[in-house]
């Protein structure tokens, strides 16, 4: 019954996000209210509340379910590349720049931001350690089966670099997603230790 539970809770918090994104995307973050979550996906403000709490909570939510999605392309890229530690690196830091430019929610984040609301945007910058947590885990992850001849320190802060600059460039790009992603793994390797091609 538990297990029941859990799982419809699961379903209705996911309802609640799917709404909240609509809502953000279609009219940014600034306007968003709890009463329009709860009419967009058909339950109560009572229940977005009890599920989320606050806004600020939905707002690290969406953040963190575009960071899980991200997450599964980047591994993809990060495979594809295996014999190639900077061709892997290249990939996945390319694509997730170029799919950030594409983002519906990242694009309402920055463009919100420029308007002056930037609560959202915190949870990138000021606020981001639950970002750049579950990213530096999946890449430690990573790269310490991927190269195991790096030391483990050398390895963290290649993550750490490569994460933290992957970042930097999303909320705020210097020039095209694949000039940014050959030198971000170019420092990557660098920083690792390993060599350069």
């Amino acid at each position: 019954m538990t297990e029941y539970r859990e799982s419809v809770r699961s379903l209705l918090k996911e309802r609640l996000l799917d709404a909240a994104y609509e809502l953000v995307t279609g009219n940014g973050w600034a306007g968003l209210r709890m009463a329009h979550i709860a009419t967009t996906a058909g339950v109560s403000r009572q229940t977005v509340y009890t599920e989320y709490g606050t806004k600020d909570a939905i707002g690290q939510a969406l953040v963190m379910r575009e960071v899980e999605r991200f997450l599964t392309g980047i591994a993809q890229h990060l495979d594809a590349h295996r014999d190639d530690p900077q061709d892997a690196f290249e990939a996945a830091v390319g694509y997730t720049l170029a799919a950030a430019a594409e983002n519906p929610l990242l694009k309402s984040i920055l463009t919100s931001s420029r308007g002056g609301d930037d609560d959202l945007l915190a949870h990138l910058t000021t606020r981001s350690e639950p970002l750049i947590d579950t990213a530096s885990a999946m890449l430690e992850a990573h790269t310490g089966e991927a190269w195991p001849q790096v030391a483990a320190a050398d390895r963290a802060l290649a993550v750490e670099t490569a994460v933290r600059l992957s970042v930097s460039h999303i909320v705020q790009p210097v020039g095209p997603p694949e000039v940014s992603a050959a030198r971000i793994a170019l420092a990557v390797i660098r920083v690792a230790r390993l060599p350069e091609r």
